[in-house]
């Protein structure tokens, strides 16, 4: 891995810029500030040379863009960082996971580094998935070329080096002096985090350079599809588009790092199609599908799903306690702490020709992890959308409302839901999928309103 990454602050114009419709935690409130930074240095590209390995082909120079979330003092600072390799499927940067993490890292004390590991994001560009912006989108030094001139990012081919690069810049604190984005605090473990494209970019990370970079202590892969992403090209994107036409990928048994794997329903199914790459869990692999849930959702989207022109309203399943809870487990598993719990995958339906999924008497999948909003259900949430919708609206799954009399069947009265979702709220924390800390948020989640009296 070509090494020495130089930082130095972004300020002024328009201030940072990323997608996000959630804004998340106040970190000033919560002893946090944000700074952003160009990190500068060379990547090597690579070729495959055979199973589980690659060949470096050539170098080439990049000043890539790096936002810093991080507690001010070192008191408050829990050793952990948390490198999100953000997402650039709408054309530009965004930060998926921090938005479902943010909880967590927050009052947790990690520090969080969002990456823009790829071209589009530095570079711009078309995207994969319409409805998240404006279309195709320019570089950000066209942007805003009063904090983002001078950046730029060779092609995806050398988007792993560089990725592994800045991690280990990060575990560096004293390296480019007072610019360090991370001076002041001692780092003890970096874990790699992505969802998404980001996720199908970590699975090939994983197979073919975590083990020879040794750089990060655990990879956290949220909603990958069956293969990863290939190893790009100089001067342009990879086309994700690809990979949902290759052939599945399993994560190599002998990684020495964890890697906990974090699927969505439509993850699972839809052309995503993880039931392919399906592998047994090892004391060094977890992966958890959890029902009720699909790739993006109310979460994500926050007050602008009106925008997405979808048909129904959104998923509103409870991912994010499960991903704060496998965050959690991580960073213990990766500091030499207990393995995960176990978690079955989501059950598909055998009697069919077509891959679906068994459903239960309320309409909702069943196996996988388990949350109150799918065991104390007042409706049906899916991460598959059938009919013809736009693409965005398949990944943002769907949300319909469960009969009244089958609700007036199920519980007898509000308060027996109540009772019934409380306990859901339990069992999930005592199994592990729930953080005790997230039960408050959880159990504001219920809806006996919707109980018929």
């Amino acid at each position: 891995m070509t090494s020495g990454v130089d930082f130095t602050e972004l300020t002024g114009g328009g201030g940072c810029s990323i997608m996000s419709a959630t804004p998340g935690p106040d970190l000033e409130a919560n002893g946090f500030r944000e700074n952003e930074y160009a990190a500068s240095g060379v990547a090597t590209r690579y070729a495959n040379a055979g199973p589980g390995s690659v060949a470096p082909l050539g170098e080439d120079k990049y000043a890539t863009r790096v936002l810093v979330r991080r507690p001010r003092l070192d008191a408050d600072f829990n050793g952990t960082v948390v490198v999100e390799w953000l997402n650039v499927s709408s054309g530009s940067d965004a930060a998926p996971e921090y938005t479902y993490l943010a909880e967590e890292l927050v009052r947790g004390g990690y520090a969080w580094v969002g990456v823009s590991a790829q071209y589009t994001g530095v570079m711009g560009g078309p995207g994969s998935v319409g409805g998240l912006g404006e279309g195709a989108s320019g570089t950000l030094a066209a942007k805003d070329p009063e904090r983002y001139a001078g950046l730029y990012h060779p092609g995806d081919a050398y988007c792993y080096d560089l990725f592994g690069a800045v991690g280990r810049s990060l575990l560096s604190t004293s390296a480019s002096g007072g610019s360090h984005p991370l001076r002041g605090l001692s780092v003890r473990r970096l874990l790699a985090a992505g969802e998404s494209q980001s996720a199908m970019a970590l699975t090939t990370y994983a197979n073919l350079f975590a083990a020879e970079h040794e750089v990060f202590d655990g990879l956290l892969i949220h909603s990958r599809a069956a293969a990863g992403l290939d190893l790009g090209e100089p001067g342009t994107a990879i086309d994700v588009d690809a990979v949902f036409a290759q052939e599945p990928v399993t994560i190599r048994s002998d990684l020495p790092i964890p890697v906990f794997i974090v699927q969505t329903e439509t993850d699972v199914l839809t052309n995503f199609r993880f039931y392919r790459a399906r592998q047994p869990d090892t004391d060094r692999l977890r992966v958890w599908e959890i029902a009720g849930t699909s790739h993006a959702d109310l979460h994500q989207i926050g007050p602008y799903e009106h925008m997405l022109g979808c048909p129904t309203p959104v998923n509103r399943g409870q991912q994010r306690f499960v991903l704060r809870a496998a965050l959690r487990h991580l960073r213990d598993w990766a500091d030499g702490g207990p393995v995960p719990p176990m978690a079955t995958p989501l059950e598909l339906d055998d009697s069919t020709d077509t891959n679906q999924f068994a459903v239960d008497e309320a309409g909702n999948v069943r196996g996988g992890v388990r949350t109150p909003c799918v065991d104390a259900p007042t409706e049906i949430l899916s991460g598959i959308v059938g009919g013809d919708v736009p693409r965005i609206c398949v990944l943002f799954g769907s949300t319909t409302p469960i009969a009244p009399e089958i609700l007036a069947a199920r519980y007898v009265g509000r308060h027996d839901y109540e009772r019934h979702y409380r306990a859901a709220t339990t069992s999930a924390i005592e199994m592990g999928f729930i953080l005790a800390a997230d039960r408050d948020e959880a159990l504001a989640d219920a809806h006996p309103d919707r109980i018929p009296d």
